[in-house]
């Protein structure tokens, strides 16, 4: 039993440790570029800004570290500037990283334009080759931010970053990126929940894409051609692509580690379970159909000594029932011996057939044991030389009886 359960111990830790492995396998994700700047949450603090410059201080603040960016790769999150254009109606605000002296790389557009119902449209875009192609968020803001009222004063102003590299304002200090994971359990503290962040395919404002090309910076792109969304994701278009493919299969790899974990259990516990069950019936059957024979054996044993006794008490019976009987019409001649050998042999024969059924009862009733049934095999044979000695008394007084009749009839 000891060896059976040490055997069970190892298999079930084996196949821990293969589960293990396997989780270990499948949470081991390969993270994109994409992946260090959520565009919700920057939708989130456009919302919230008083107007493009707190916009900007929103996106550096070391405190909300917004940008996980190190495109230029100095150990540094790269600082994210922001420049404005504007066209009648339509407010184009690119956000880029400033990567060195007289290098930006564009990472994502803010497109604001108004139509002709007076109702304004917002959408951010991720940068092609950073995000891959219309990877657009449409914010439905819970409240009309306070920019649009600016955008749309008398006395407005296109805003354009004064800030460059090596030249940054007071509030910002340089941090170092985060772990992807612990990234994105940060930036979920700074998406205000209470807007709503649509995905969108296509591009409303056409005109933005022609404003874009008087300000692009694409000097990562110009440095790393070989390193574009679609070279880094094969079959995949843009970043919100890639995200139903990774859900997808967290899914399928949650699944197969439950099935794992449930197989473990199944073929740990569950089968240990089945074998002591079976281990414990083999141990029932084989105890219990001993005990079982030998009730059999010493019932036939009892039974058989039964038969024994009252066939030899049967024949004591009767004979002494035949002799009772040749006494009594021995004496019939005698009206007054006659009745006393029937006064004193009548009890005597009830007193006999008393002992005789308490002694087939005391059989019937307890058949399973040899001990009782050789007692009343011996109380059987007494109460049949008991009987025998009360015919040979009853006989004697009938002699006597016959002698004193005769002795007075001569007289």
């Amino acid at each position: 039993m000891k060896l059976y359960r040490t055997t069970l111990i190892c298999i079930a830790l084996l196949l821990s440790a293969l589960g293990y492995s396997q989780k270990a396998t499948v949470t081991a994700m390969n993270y994109d570029i994409s992946d260090n700047l959520d565009l919700q949450a920057v939708a989130s603090i456009f919302g919230d800004s008083r107007d493009l410059a707190d916009f900007e201080r929103r996106l550096n603040d070391p405190q909300s570290q917004i940008s996980n960016l190190d495109l230029n790769r100095d150990n540094y999150v790269d600082y994210l500037r922001v420049i404005e254009v504007t066209e009648g109606q339509t407010h184009l605000i690119v956000i880029q990283a400033v990567l060195g002296q007289d290098m930006f790389q564009d990472v994502a557009t803010i497109e604001v334009e108004k139509d002709r119902k007076n109702r304004v449209q917002v959408q951010i875009v991720g940068n092609e080759y950073l995000y891959g192609r219309n990877y657009i968020y449409e914010p439905v803001y819970v409240s009309t931010p306070i920019l649009f009222d600016v955008f749309w004063g008398v006395s407005y102003r296109p805003y354009y970053s004064s800030w460059y590299w090596n030249y940054y304002p007071t509030y910002y200090s340089p941090w170092e990126p985060y772990p992807i994971y612990r990234y994105r359990n940060n930036i979920h503290v700074h998406i205000n929940t209470s807007n709503r962040y649509v995905y969108a395919s296509d591009r409303r404002s056409s005109r933005s894409v022609r404003l874009l090309n008087d300000v692009r910076g694409n000097s990562y792109e110009r440095q790393n051609p070989q390193n574009s969304f679609s070279n880094r994701n094969a079959n995949t278009s843009n970043r919100y692509v890639l995200d139903q493919s990774r859900n997808s299969n967290r899914s399928v790899q949650s699944q197969s580690g439950n099935s794992v974990s449930s197989g473990r259990g199944n073929d740990g516990s569950s089968s240990g379970r089945q074998v002591n069950s079976s281990s414990r019936d083999s141990y029932n059957t084989t105890s219990t159909r001993p005990a079982s024979s030998s009730r059999e054996v010493s019932s036939s044993s009892s039974r058989s000594a039964n038969s024994t006794t009252t066939s030899r008490i049967a024949p004591s019976t009767t004979s002494s029932s035949v002799r009772s009987a040749s006494s009594r019409s021995s004496v019939s001649g005698n009206a007054v011996s006659r009745s006393s050998s029937m006064t004193t042999s009548q009890p005597a024969r009830i007193e006999r057939a008393a002992t005789s059924s308490r002694s087939s009862s005391s059989f019937n009733s307890n058949s399973g044991s040899s001990s009782r049934s050789s007692s009343s095999m011996s109380s059987g044979r007494s109460s049949s030389s008991s009987s025998m000695g009360a015919s040979s008394s009853s006989r004697g007084s009938g002699g006597g009886s016959s002698s004193r009749s005769g002795s007075s009839s001569s007289r």
